[in-house]
């Protein structure tokens, strides 16, 4: 999720939800810099950026305190909402964008990471010949060509294969991705094709092979979602719009027409959430973008406003890479209940989902255990029986509240709009619901034009087809060599800043640290296994929220002082003897200074401060040490695969690995001892 904080008069920009075992990318965009406390008026028609950087987030508010009426305020800032804003600064209109949290904290970054046409919309089209279906694949499929045009280090083209385990679907599936290919057109990113079994295990040796016929490739594009949003964000303000995070709406501001003696939305009341501080907003027009929350302002308009959004809860887990090959996604048409399931590489690991269950509107939604076993078993119907698919490989998880509308202009209220709503009330909000992350461009051109024909603003057409985003323009494959060589960085640690800030790349290792090592140069690593530096994370928020709402704390819940010890009585002796080398005295449990004297009998070294973490994880009573009986409830859930990767278990057993090889020389062997 992306984290852009504000500390000071220091902007820390940030996004991109990497679920790992320390990976979340706070991203600290920017040098810190003293806040110009000068006015600042919201920017008149441009061409070109009026920043060459965003302005810190305390001009940003001086600007939204001191303009007098802008033309357009968005409430929102994930993905539609930070579109609007720029589709509308782009035209020549001046700009605010408030956003009650982070930059993309909410639904938008936590998608599928897929930039795509909707294949199973295109066969719904053909099999109903739904015209309003095929239009809305044709019009995603043109707005993944240009998302990836305009931010090219953000995405790229993914393979997705689609298994195939009976004759008659092979020519049934191959004609439908056909026609996706063919409605794409000129936008299609490459040619799909049928691959024969043989061919299918080798790019996906992990699949289930029985009844195995064959394979079909297509192409869909993938992005960093989270960070994609805040580059779009990123690019308004350097277009001209007062944008600011932590900036709540509280309530909205009216007043009654001269002309028409109604009365029309005119603005906001804003507090900053980060200072308690409120004021006033004003606008020609008010737009909604706000996603799940959409009911809740609608409600600030006209508290009689029937509800339209009825939210849905996607679900998703992240397990080791193992699980798919690097560069090849996969695609389970029909699960179990009917739902579709994607199987996809994202960044060294393996991403799996999505639910589909209906839930409350909530800041913080938290995968529930009901909808992390069903991608599982889903995921176990189709990988190999050699593949042990266990509870405890759920790195991490995370929930999205998809804001499913329905159109309160349409007969069927109760119906579910398959494609974006843009609604105007009475007062003159409009708001934007639906659609999905691909179509954000064009949702936001289309609610833009709504603006512009209600309130009579004065702007020209939309300009953001082919419109670079922020780190697009200058990008290209090799950046991340000129960082290498100009910067001293490990290659791994280049390429991942090439591929999160784009051209930007160079700002971040600048402010990289010296190593004190002869290579790499600069680029302190956070965690060794990946490619984060110290310029980049805001430590203490990333692991909060990792622990609240990526799984972390469901995942901590797979062992509890509850939890049964289910162990045959031989493996109850082989812990039980693992566990008193530690415990030398026969004390019943083991403290750090059991585990340091261990280790350094065996030559290995290791902080007090990563030893109380190691500890800390099995110690179920929290009083500072490890008891036997809590030592084999680890092993027991270890064993039963609710637990992977623990690091006391993988201490212990190498330790006593260890010592097991130190046996004494006998003295006869020695020479007698002389």
């Amino acid at each position: 999720m992306a984290f852009q904080k504000a500390v000071k008069g220091t902007i820390l920009v940030g996004g991109g939800a990497l679920a790992t075992v320390l990976g979340l990318s706070q991203f600290a965009h920017y040098k810190r810099k003293q806040v110009n406390l000068a006015f600042v008026e919201a920017a008149d028609y441009i061409s070109e950026p009026v920043n060459r950087e965003p302005p810190s987030r305390e001009a940003q508010i001086l600007t939204l305190k001191n303009t007098s009426e802008f033309d357009v305020l968005v409430i929102g800032g994930g993905a539609t909402g930070s579109g609007c804003a720029l589709d509308a600064v782009t035209r020549g209109l001046k700009t605010a964008l408030v956003e009650r949290d982070d930059f993309s904290s909410g639904t938008s970054s936590r998608s599928t990471k897929l930039i795509h046409g909707g294949v199973r919309y295109l066969q719904k089209a053909i099999m109903k010949l739904d015209i309003e279906q095929y239009r809305m694949v044709k019009e995603a499929l043109h707005e993944r060509a240009n998302l990836l045009e305009i931010a090219p280090h953000l995405s790229a083209p993914l393979p997705i294969m689609l298994p195939i385990y009976k004759w008659w679907q092979l020519p049934y599936y191959w004609v439908g991705i056909k026609l996706y290919d063919l409605v794409a057109g000129s936008n299609c990113l490459k040619s799909s094709y049928v691959l024969s079994k043989s061919r299918a295990l080798e790019h996906f040796p992990m699949l289930q092979k029985d009844k195995l016929v064959g394979a079909i490739v297509y192409y869909d594009g993938q992005h960093n979602d989270a960070r994609m949003n805040l580059a779009i964000a990123l690019t308004a303000a350097r277009y001209g719009a007062a944008t600011a995070n932590y900036m709540e709406v509280m309530s909205l501001l009216k007043e009654t027409d001269p002309e028409t003696r109604k009365e029309r939305v005119s603005g906001a009341r804003c507090k900053d959430v980060l200072t308690g501080e409120e004021f006033d907003v004003r606008a020609k027009c008010v737009i909604n973008a706000t996603g799940p929350f959409t009911d809740t302002v609608r409600k600030m308009d006209d508290k009689d406003a029937a509800a339209i959004c009825q939210p849905s809860a996607g679900v998703h887990i992240v397990m080791p890479g193992y699980y798919s090959p690097e560069s090849m996604g996969l695609l389970d048409p029909a699960t179990s209940d009917g739902r579709v399931i994607f199987f996809l590489p994202w960044q060294k690991m393996t991403i799996a989902g999505t639910t589909d269950t209906p839930t409350d509107v909530t800041h913080h939604p938290i995968p529930s255990e009901e909808d992390i076993n069903f991608i599982l078993n889903e995921v176990r119907n189709y990988l190999s029986c050699d593949v042990e698919v266990r509870r405890g490989d759920v790195l991490a998880a995370w929930s999205g509240i998809r804001p499913l509308v329905t159109d309160p202009k349409s007969a069927d209220t109760q119906s579910i709009s398959r494609n974006h709503v843009v609604d105007i009330s009475e007062s003159g909000l409009i708001t934007i619901a639906g659609g999905k992350w691909t179509t954000y461009r064009s949702m936001a051109e289309d609610t833009i034009n709504a603006a512009v024909k209600t309130h009579n603003l004065k702007a020209g057409p939309s300009r953001t087809v082919g419109l670079f985003l922020q780190g697009g323009k200058d990008w290209s494959p090799t950046l991340y060599i000129r960082l290498v060589q100009d910067y001293g960085l490990e290659s791994e640690v280049a390429q991942h800043l090439a591929a999160t800030y784009g051209d930007k790349a160079f700002e971040v290792a600048k402010m990289a640290s010296v190593t004190g090592k002869r290579w790499p140069i600069v680029g302190v690593r956070l965690v060794s296994e990946f490619p984060y530096i110290e310029a980049e994370e805001e430590l203490e928020t990333a692991r909060k929220f990792l622990y609240y709402e990526m799984g972390y704390k469901s995942r901590s819940e797979q062992l509890t002082d509850h939890s049964e010890i289910s162990l045959l009585p031989s493996d109850i002796d082989r812990y039980k003897k693992r566990f008193h080398k530690f415990d030398a005295d026969q004390k019943g449990f083991i403290t750090i200074v059991d585990v340091q004297r261990v280790l350094e009998s065996i030559s290995v070294q290791m902080d007090e401060n990563t030893l109380h973490e190691i500890l800390n994880e099995v110690d179920l009573n929290k009083n500072g040490q490890v008891e036997l009986n809590e030592f084999l409830q680890l092993m027991s859930a270890v064993q039963k695969g609710r637990v992977s990767g623990s690091r006391l278990a993988i201490l212990m057993k190498t330790a006593e690995e260890n010592l097991d090889r130190r046996v004494p020389i006998p003295v006869d062997r020695s020479c007698g001892g002389l």
